[in-house]
């Protein structure tokens, strides 16, 4: 019934375990398995829905719905919550959490170990670069996050950390130019139109991304803590060389 559970399900449970992940698996925007997730019967979440499906378990967020969830629990359904990983560690953690869920122990064991592994081989240990975070209403985000953790693995500092911002919050555009980023990392624009993605495409915001040079848009890969992060730390590193080729 979570977008980030499901792709851990999906890459854990042995055939025939798993049957239903949340519509939004197949949604581009959000999810790095659409392809995967087509093979599934897809739930929004209900719990008339899912318990007539007839579960062992079920895995949830912890920002799923209390009602949907404790009601679950009293008809006799197991769930289990996961909550949304903030740091890289919590990324490795998840994935034997939501093994264990499904006793997968030793399947998630060694995708976690490998996991940890090549995060710590993506580590760069140069001088730090500049980057941000700019997204439609000028939303970035700052420390105690996964996209910051990214960020300074690969060799940035996150102008939205350094500008205050913790978790997600709105960094102004003003400060933005001040600030002079060599990379900014931003959205691709949604089908249809929308006043808060206006911003993307001010005067400003186009004279700092010409300077800048290089702009990386950020995906799905990015939204959970699986493995398929480590595709956007793949795209930071090659952000990063080209500044450094750039020079």
């Amino acid at each position: 019934m979570n977008l980030c559970t499901d792709q851990l399900a999906m890459m854990l449970a042995a055939p025939g375990q798993l049957v239903s992940v949340s519509h939004l698996a197949s949604e581009v925007q959000s999810s790095s398995m659409v392809e995967e997730a087509r093979a599934y019967p897809m739930n929004r979440g209900q719990v008339e829905q899912v318990f007539l499906m007839r579960p062992d378990l079920v895995l949830a967020g912890t920002y799923t719905q209390v009602s949907t969830v404790d009601l679950l629990r009293r008809l006799g359904v197991e769930v289990v919550q996961v909550p949304p990983a903030t740091s890289l560690i919590e990324a490795v953690e998840q994935v034997r959490i939501v093994g264990r869920a499904l006793g997968q122990e030793a399947k998630a064991d060694a995708m976690a170990d490998a996991f940890a592994a090549e995060i710590e081989a993506a580590r760069f240990s140069g001088t730090p670069r500049t980057a941000a975070f700019y997204y439609p209403n000028g939303y970035t985000t700052g420390s105690g996050t996964l996209a910051n953790e990214v960020l300074e693995l690969t060799g940035f500092t996150n102008i939205g950390a350094t500008s205050g911002v913790t978790g997600g919050g709105i960094l102004p555009l003003e400060r933005l130019v001040m600030a002079g980023p060599e990379l900014i990392v931003t959205s691709e624009r949604y089908p249809g139109a929308s006043r808060s993605e206006d911003i993307l495409v001010h005067p400003a915001l186009r004279a700092v991304q010409a300077r800048a040079g290089v702009e990386l848009t950020s995906d799905a890969d990015w939204v959970c803590g699986t493995p398929h992060l480590l595709r956007a730390i793949g795209k930071m590193q090659a952000a990063r060389a080209a500044l450094e080729a750039g020079e």
